[in-house]
């Protein structure tokens, strides 16, 4: 089905929200949208589940007739793409060649470097091989998913194929990691529009990822949020703490310790996300994350807090900023009072 234009402005409105943008910047990028000049995209797969696709396929504001038919050009995509065997291949040598130093490449997936990168290869090509000859040539790359940002599931204990992110692999070009088992879309259409409105890569963290969508804690915007701050913690799957909706920590949420935009930017217009369910988070936008205890282990310790063991009140560091914020929260209140506003 068509996009109608009240529902891509309105895709537009949310991506330039969770940029972080003011609505001034609506008209723009949707110029940006709208050229005629679409950038190439070389997106290459190796080691995963094609997840990180598959949740690109039902992407919303804008779907993906409108990213790949409109915004993009997408030149190489093994799972989607019409062309199979020596045609595609041509394709991506084609596009490749015509467009040295000016297409984007997405990998999804981990690079397997073991017994010189054979557990991965594609048209007689290794990994790694495919990874030079074409990554390597690219304006800047996107390692979409946990797999491609950092190694995921295959690079876990004791990583057999010795698997290895892009950005292990990668020399030249800038690398942008998008990481998630599976990212939310609206973050890889986020990058993507910020690239075309502005002609640059947006702000970065430490780890290689736009700020815009990990930049908070998952704990910051957590729904749950008010229980943790007053000590209400779900003690048992399916308990009376736990249907009432209490904090999922003593759970193994990893949500205090991880960085992403998943209570604020629901996937695919759903509403729902795995903490607001009853599900903790498994922290799967950060590096390791399938190696860093069980999913449904407490978390040791958060920044110096301190949780009782009988579900008491939150000391420490934690109960501090929160007292902190509460006091602020107050002072905002009194100078709006007095200004009359």
């Amino acid at each position: 089905m068509a996009l109608t234009r009240r529902e891509f402005l309105k895709g537009i409105s949310l991506t330039v929200a969770a940029l972080g943008l003011p609505a001034e910047f609506i008209p723009r990028m949707v110029q940006a949208a709208m050229a005629k000049k679409r950038p190439p995209v070389i997106w290459l797969h190796f080691q995963e589940c094609t997840g990180c696709t598959e949740t690109l396929l039902r992407a919303s504001h804008p779907d993906v007739a409108k990213l790949i038919f409109e915004l993009i050009s997408l030149d190489y995509h093994e799972t989607i793409m019409a062309a199979a065997g020596h045609q595609a291949e041509k394709s991506l040598h084609d596009s490749v060649q015509a467009n040295k130093g000016k297409y984007i490449c997405v990998v999804e997936g981990g690079i397997p470097t073991a017994d010189k990168g054979i557990h991965c290869k594609i048209a007689g090509k290794t990994g790694v091989q495919i990874i030079k000859e074409v990554a390597n040539n690219a304006a800047a790359v996107i390692a979409i998913g946990t797999c491609a940002a950092f190694g995921g599931v295959q690079a876990a204990k004791p990583n057999p194929t010795r698997v290895k992110s892009a950005g292990d692999l990668i020399k030249g070009p800038p690398v942008v990691n998008i990481p998630g088992c599976p990212p939310n879309p609206a973050n890889f259409l986020g990058f993507i529009l910020h690239y075309l409105t502005f002609g640059k890569l947006p702000a970065l963290d430490k780890l290689g990822r736009p700020k815009f969508a990990y930049g908070r804690l998952i704990h910051d915007h957590c729904e749950r949020r008010a229980h943790f701050d007053d000590g209400r913690y779900a003690e048992e799957f399916g308990g009376e703490g736990h249907k009432l909706g209490y904090c999922l920590y003593k759970l193994g949420c990893k949500g205090p310790q991880t960085y992403a935009n998943c209570p604020t930017a629901r996937f695919n217009d759903v509403g729902a996300w795995p903490v607001g369910i009853g599900h903790g988070c498994a922290g799967c936008t950060e590096p390791g994350f399938w190696d860093n205890g069980s999913f449904y282990e407490r978390l040791p310790e958060i920044a110096g807090l301190k949780v009782d063991e009988a579900g008491g009140k939150a000391t420490g560091a934690v109960a501090v900023a929160a007292g902190v914020h509460a006091v602020a929260g107050v002072g905002r209140k009194l100078a709006k009072a007095k200004g009359g506003k």
